[in-house]
């Protein structure tokens, strides 16, 4: 039996006290101090684990200005904050062991725009996409782009002075900074903006803090000004950190606080609010996508590319390249970027032209065309191909495919994982090539794997090699090649540091800057943070401190992880492996990704935060000398004995007095996933919570009780088939208050469905589909054979939605096939998703059998539920392997796809329908959609498949009393506004979940897609 986990790391009570006193002070944000929150926010996109002592969710700047003015304090002025917005740090940016201020759950309103003047006003908090989707309709976009934008937060960006593709015409963040709202540590407000310099000199004579910062600032600024002019390289990527050569404008008239802000990594104060420039959304784009024998010659080609006039050129690596050929992004790219016959890619240019003459940007891709038309005649440059790309949707889906590039290669097999610490530098973009053969010379020399791409446009390569942080060994290797490419870098004369920040990289800056100029940042953080209790080891210190920087080989996460055996570690790849590249914090509502986290806001309830709470209950358990794969092996042979109950009794009893067991805190956040499955495809690591989950399930409930409810789910393929011998009596029960009362506050669940009346076998009665046997089939010749079709039964719509089976058995006839309904067999979905293990495994083991003895009749067998099919494919072999055979269970639009003459070509139908997806279908499957509306179009229908999230339900998930609340707000985000927007009876899905939540919320009937298409032939 597992241990009691012990109690978790404890809060300082100085810091209890101010969260109090804050409190008091009429804050209105969120406040949390539990372990699992604290985890969470203990690690961002890097490889470094620092556990805070709290996390405050401030509504607003009143709110900020609250917490500074509580903590400004004396009895509080010891404690340290640390903003965060996003958490896609590479460096730790984001990471401290004081307070964390999180700007991302609620600042998050984008507040004032101005077409006019061409700019937009919002709070810190905001995704870049979420911006740009607010702005698209107005014909308008933050420009600044970086691979995370779907879950990075604009103060973020600000903070860390962001840039990425298309930085050579647009620029970086600080580019677009028109001004800022922030709050210093006393609770003053800082309005910055550019400003006449006299109107500079007027705030420094003031006597408050922000009058002292303006002075310091101005005074040492123009003292150093020719140092800092002749000191910094002269590159695109000019500097992360206080940009003291921007404060000042060339001609020294105007002077901006804001380019210190810009880049301060959240050292300086708690920027809030930001007045960004937007740039018009250009009216023509045109992508090149050129191909080459080698990444050497991807590089030494790109300044062709450049020339060309072209906005940005990417470039992207074999070994990026190839990860995302086994990637869902592939489907969506795989026509875009082919192979070219007989040559094997090697590398990758992505060139993009864009602008508003049409003519002209055409001439540019003629120009370029022909020169890469003239190379590959004369076998220069390595070039093997190139393909052109002019439809923005296709645009969008090869950036897609590149922004996933990062986390792709976390997905990299073995123990080392390509990790972040210099995976940012830049150089003259001429001298690039020659650095990166030197680059690739260092790693090679210590026999490392790597991928590579970036922009070769503006010099930045992002490389990581594959290291394993859970080997003290390469934990100081790391730091070696930290070392030594801070060397190389300089001699290239170039940053270390070209758009990620600095972070837990700020130990080189006194290198970098000089003893003068890193003096002068010194007095800067002196003057908005004398006690350095901002983001404190991160930049600089305050000249007066002698507090030491974080360093490159501070705590890793590795350093907890390596305390798990590797057989565990192994064993729970899924939650090990996780790297925090935060793709699961997408904020946009259409995604699948991860449909919890997006309703409660809470990344405790996200796949990341998920795998943190995993790894940290595995530690916790060899701590305790614990093995769980011994305990899941001594599982299938244990019978329940008094001794059990006994135990689990005085648990129980414990859990109730609130004796801490860390295993509750994960039991929290496992409760809350809807089991989806969206994450095992959508994540590029593929961390599948719903497999870690079953399993943390199964070994908590060694400990603790199961309520009755999971063991009423757990068995309802046993219960549904006698529930249907007697259905109307049944559903008689279900339907009053007293028994609705019962199961949701005896049970625990609520709007139970009623069973379909009449009955599957009441609808086929006499049917020669119910009353073929398999023996029957086996007996028949292969030709007889080949014009069958077998049915695979699934508990829900056999018995809870019989019509669409019946529907499927009647177009199966339609279609000229014979339809043969197998008997049912228990799936065993339910069993998994609660933990049953055990029973599952049994329920797999058995059902395997039928089918596999069904296929060898070469019969096709289909089903019309997407998560009980694909339970088939995927749970099955997780838990049986090899023992599970090779039977295979189509879906539906497969089966059709297959065999698309089956069905009659008609002419064409105005009127269209809608198909809103299943999100485990469409995560598991991306190519489904498209065949649904290829089988549609051939019988003269068009199909329209709306953008959407998940639907909420998740199998039995709404129907419980305690997620009804999630469910409604997970259903809200994207299905009821879509199904408003239309007519139901125009709108299919091929999820009975779906249509369930679609019937209890909208009271309407939604159609199987399989039960128009019987409708239209």
């Amino acid at each position: 039996m597992i241990p009691q986990l012990k109690q978790a790391p404890g809060v300082d009570s100085r810091v209890v006290e101010y969260l109090a006193a804050l409190k008091r002070s009429g804050f209105s944000g969120d406040v949390a101090t539990g372990y699992a929150d604290r985890l969470t926010m203990s690690t961002d996109n890097s490889i470094y684990q620092l556990l805070p002592q709290a996390i405050v969710f401030p509504r607003s700047t009143a709110d900020v200005v609250i917490i500074a003015r509580t903590a400004d304090a004396d009895e509080y002025k010891h404690l340290r904050f640390t903003p965060r917005g996003g958490g896609t740090g590479t460096n730790g940016q984001s990471l401290n062991d004081g307070i964390i201020v999180d700007m991302s759950r609620y600042m998050n309103r984008i507040l004032e725009l101005n077409l006019e003047q061409g700019w937009v006003r919002v709070e810190a908090g905001v995704i870049k996409d979420q911006l740009n989707q607010y702005l698209k309709p107005h014909g308008y976009f933050f420009s600044p782009e970086l691979s995370t934008s779907n879950r990075a937060t604009l103060g973020g960006m600000i903070n860390t002075d962001a840039s990425g593709q298309g930085s050579l015409v647009y620029g970086k963040t600080s580019d677009h900074v028109l001004g800022l709202r922030s709050v210093l540590l006393n609770g003053e407000l800082l309005d910055t903006a550019p400003m006449q310099v006299a109107l500079a000199k007027s705030l420094a004579a003031q006597d408050t803090q922000v009058g002292r910062i303006y002075q310091t600032v101005m005074t040492r600024c123009k003292t150093q000004r020719q140092q800092i002019l002749d000191h910094f390289p002269k590159l695109n990527r000019f500097l992360t950190g206080y940009d003291l050569r921007h404060v000042y404008s060339d001609d020294l008239k105007t002077f901006d606080l804001t380019r210190i802000l810009t880049g301060s990594e959240g050292s300086l104060a708690f920027i809030t609010e930001a007045r960004l420039n937007i740039t018009r959304l250009p009216s023509v784009r045109r992508l090149v996508n050129v191909k080459y024998d080698s990444f050497d010659s991807a590089l030494r080609n790109a300044p062709l590319m450049v020339e060309a006039k072209a906005l940005s050129v990417e470039t992207v690596d074999s070994k990026v390249f190839n990860l995302a050929r086994e990637d869902i992004v592939w489907e969506s790219v795989k026509n875009l970027i082919s192979d070219v016959p007989g040559k094997d890619m090697q590398g990758l240019n992505i060139i993009e032209f864009a602008g508003d003459d049409c003519e002209l940007i055409e001439q540019r891709v003629t120009y370029l065309c022909e020169r890469l038309d003239a190379l590959m005649a004369q076998g220069e440059a390595g070039i093997i191909g190139y393909q052109l790309c002019s439809d923005l949707a296709d645009i969008e889906r090869i950036y897609g495919m590149r922004k996933k590039a990062v986390g792709l290669l976390g997905n990299a097999k073995g123990l080392a994982k390509p990790i972040p610490f210099a995976e940012d530098t830049c150089v003259p973009p001429e001298r690039l090539a020659d650095y990166i053969a030197e680059f690739r010379a260092l790693l090679d020399s210590y026999g490392l794997a790597y991928g590579m791409f970036g922009h070769v446009d503006a010099g930045v390569l992002h490389v990581r090699p594959a290291l394993d942080m859970c080997d003290p060994e390469q934990e100081r290797l790391m730091k070696t090649l930290s070392d030594r490419i801070v060397t190389l870098t300089a001699k290239y004369g170039g940053l270390l540091w070209g758009e990620h920040g600095k972070g837990f990289r700020a130990e080189y800056s006194a290198e970098f800057f000089g003893e003068t100029l890193y003096a002068e940042l010194r007095r800067i953080k002196g003057a908005f943070d004398p006690l350095n209790r901002l983001n404190p080891g991160k930049i600089c210190t305050p000249l007066e401190s002698d507090a030491p920087l974080l360093k490159v080989d501070a705590v890793k996460r590795g350093t907890y992880d390596r305390q798990i055996p590797l057989a565990v570690r192994t064993s729970f790849k899924g939650a090990m492996e996780c790297n925090g590249n935060g793709l699961c914090f997408n904020f946009d509502v259409n995604s699948p990704m991860c449909p919890s986290m997006k309703a409660s806001g809470d990344r405790v309830h996200s796949p990341k935060g998920r795998a943190t709470l995993v790894r940290e209950w595995l530690r916790q358990l060899a701590e305790a000398g614990v093995d769980p794969m011994v305990l899941e092996q001594e599982l299938a042979q244990r019978r329940l004995s008094w001794r059990d109950l006994l135990a689990k009794t005085q648990n129980a009893w414990a859990k109730r007095r609130g004796e801490y067991d860390f295993s509750h805190e994960v039991k929290d956040s496992m409760s809350a996933c809807l089991a989806c499955k969206a994450c095992s495809t959508q994540c590029p690591i593929k961390i599948d919570v719903p497999a870690f989950r079953a399993r943390f399930l199964q070994l908590y409930h060694t400990r603790y009780f199961r309520p009755v409810r999971d063991h009423l789910v757990a068995s309802v393929e046993l219960y549904a088939p006698l529930m249907a011998k007697a259905p109307k009596m049944f559903n008689f029960f279900i339907r009053q208050p007293w028994m609705q009362a019962v199961g949701e506050k005896g049970i625990g669940m609520v709007n139970l469905p009623l069973l379909s009346t009449p009955t599957l076998k009441q609808q086929l009665q006499g049917h020669r589909a119910s009353s073929v046997t398999l023996e029957q089939l086996e007996t028949m010749g292969d030709e007889q054979r080949s014009r069958h079709v077998l049915v695979v039964q699934d508990p829900f719509t056999s018995y809870y939605d019989a019509a669409v089976v019946f529907d499927f058995v009647r177009l199966i006839e339609k279609l000229g096939m014979t339809p043969v309904l197998l008997p049912f067999h228990p799936n065993g979905k339910a069993q998994h998703i609660k933990g049953f293990l055990h029973q599952f495994s049994r329920t797999a083991k058995r059902t395997s059998e039928v089918l596999n003895r069904a296929a060898r009749l070469g019969i096709p067998m289909v089903g019309v539920d997407p998560a009980l099919v694909l339970c088939y494919r995927d749970e099955y072999k997780q838990v049986l392997g090899e023992a599970r055979g090779d039977f295979q269970v189509l879906l539906v639009h497969e089966w059709l796809a297959n065999n698309p003459h089956l069905l009659p070509e008609k002419a064409p139908k105005p009127e269209p329908w809608y198909l809103f997806g299943h999100c485990t279908e469409s995560t598991a499957l991306p190519v489904s959609s498209r065949q649904w509306q290829s089988l549609f179009s051939r019988v003269g229908a068009t199909l329209n498949v709306v953008n959407l999230g998940c639907c909420g339900m998740a199998g039995t998930y709404g129907h419980e009393a305690d997620k009804a609340e999630s469910s409604a707000a997970i259903y809200d985000l994207s299905w009821r506004k879509a199904l408003e927007a239309r007519s139901p009876d125009r709108c299919l899905t091929t999820g009975y979940s779906c249509r369930s939540q679609v019937k209890r919320f909208n009271q309407a009937v939604l159609k199987h897609p399989l039960q128009a298409l019987l409708a239209l032939i």
